[in-house]
């Protein structure tokens, strides 16, 4: 499988996944209302604590696949390990779910500040995303094994046509049936139905044939060999949800559940930057696994750094352009001008210390293709002891914006203090190499330009004008952060030269 291919297919899937759902966000609060939106806001939250009980099973699905196409491992082995991984899931599906499910009278009576919806109706919310994130869990074991066989292409593909059914479907329900939560929430447990039965058959046409004769019983024996590999995931994974959505807990309880909806929403604008690393790192985490089952250190250093600078490009723009416009920006894509003064801040905080972290998270895929996951423990453990306290606080005191300062704060201590001590364990030297060519110039660069360009920015009172000039100077940012990489250089120069032979 094509790498370029893959990571073109990843960015398709993810970028069309990601914009599809924050441009529809104005027609759900239309529709439904902030209070109704919150629910979707704390929905997405509750999806994200969930995959605590993930224990690291699904990245492990993905790099155990990879290790299977590498020759690592045999056809019977990965088998069984398939199948205990599946006994797993269903369990802790069952589990999870059923516990959600059951807490749903608390949540909607002690936790959510809901003041318009009925009790009953915030209830029967719960109770369906309950269920609905059960099944959506699941979906990762599966696309797990799809990912670590590298059918990204056919992943991408599927994965829009999901998220216009769950995104975009949802909306004929909404304009012609009714806009309760009830109905929109049910709504998406059927697409969730729909969107596992598929992975399933598709995960299953990927798997090796059983040999003849052999009968695969579950069995906790396969895990054995990877739990401690699993268990170092399933740290980095929960360290991971809390620090990215401690945030979002403490502002539902604290919050009335319309402002939460508010706060929801920029911070899902915010996310979009996101988009960068996602894609990418799905695609070269199994390749690099690969390489290092391999042998091929030097690829898979070349890998890495090349992917870096194709982050940093667009996690650059991206982040800076909407930290310098994140008040027009708002008001061009909503119409409300209440909204956009009080949701910029949060956003461009939000924007930034998500446009570090796309970057800062690369030595973790360095360490997962070595197997040796110890000082990302390490580095984790400390970074949150450090995090959530301050986190909790800054919320608690000063809401939406103070959990801004610190997320921002946070990755870039994490950035300065821990990268280099991560890439001197594992590569020697290439840290500096790493930060000014792969990094630092071309987030320079891109802030250089942004600047400028917000500083001649036209007033208007047309939304369409200013969303296509804050268009046009994301385009423009890319640009120069192209121009800014060692990358684009090089193949310049390999263009060049095959030009004159």
């Amino acid at each position: 499988m094509s790498l370029k291919k893959n990571i073109l297919a990843n960015y398709v899937s993810q970028i069309y996944v990601t914009l599809i759902g924050i441009v529809i966000v104005p027609l759900y609060i239309k529709y439904m209302g902030a209070e109704a939106y919150g629910l979707v806001g704390f929905f997405a939250m509750l999806q994200a604590w969930f995959m605590i009980l993930d224990m690291g099973l699904t990245p492990m699905m993905a790099r155990e696949t990879a290790r299977f196409r590498g020759g690592a491992t045999d056809a019977l082995s990965y088998r069984r390990l398939v199948r205990a991984l599946e006994g797993i899931f269903i369990i802790v599906a069952l589990v999870g779910g059923g516990a959600m499910f059951a807490a749903s009278t608390y949540i909607a009576h002690d936790w959510l500040q809901a003041s318009h919806l009925a009790i009953e109706e915030v209830q029967t919310a719960i109770r369906l995303i309950a269920i609905i994130i059960a099944l959506r869990w699941m979906c990762g074991l599966y696309r797990g094994a799809i990912s670590g066989s590298e059918r990204l292409v056919w992943l991408s593909g599927y994965n829009i046509s999901i998220a216009t059914l769950r995104f975009v479907g949802v909306l004929a329900v909404l304009h012609f049936v009714g806009t309760t939560p009830t109905l929109f929430f049910g709504y998406q447990l059927g697409v969730a139905v729909l969107e596992l039965i598929i992975l399933l058959l598709k995960a299953y046409r990927l798997l090796p044939a059983i040999p003849k004769g052999k009968r695969i019983a579950w069995s906790w024996a396969p895990l054995k060999p990877v739990l401690k590999f699993s268990l170092s995931i399933a740290f980095t994974s929960s360290v991971w949800v809390f620090v990215t959505q401690t945030d979002k807990l403490v502002l539902s309880k604290i919050l009335p559940l319309a402002e939460y909806g508010y706060f929801t929403l920029a911070v899902l604008v915010a996310s979009g930057v996101m988009v960068i690393s996602g894609p990418v790192s799905g695609a070269i985490m199994p390749r690099m696994a690969k390489l290092e089952a391999d042998g091929n250190h030097d690829g898979l250093i070349r890998v890495y750094r090349q992917a870096t600078q194709m982050v940093a490009i667009i996690a650059a723009a991206s982040s800076i352009t909407i930290a310098f416009c994140a008040e027009p920006l708002l008001w061009a894509w909503t119409g409300d001008k209440l909204l956009a003064h009080n949701a910029a801040p949060i956003l461009g905080l939000y924007a930034l210390g998500n446009g570090i972290l796309a970057v800062s998270a690369f030595p973790y895929y360095l360490q997962y293709a070595k197997g040796n996951l110890r000082l990302h423990l390490i580095g984790n453990a400390l970074f949150v002891i450090l995090l959530i306290p301050a986190i909790i606080w800054a919320a608690s005191q000063y809401g939406g914006i103070g959990a801004g300062y610190v997320w921002l704060a946070m990755n870039l201590v994490y950035f300065i203090a821990w990268v280099p001590l991560v890439h001197h364990r594992f590569e020697k030297r290439m840290h500096v190499k790493w930060l000014g060519l792969d990094v630092l110039a071309i987030y320079l660069s891109a802030i250089s330009v942004a600047y400028g360009l917000f500083m001649i920015m036209p007033i208007t009172n047309n939304r369409w004008w200013q969303f296509s000039y804050i268009g046009i100077m994301g385009l423009l940012v890319i640009f120069a952060g192209v121009f800014a990489s060692s990358l684009f250089w090089t193949k310049v120069k390999k263009w060049s030269i095959q030009q004159q032979i």
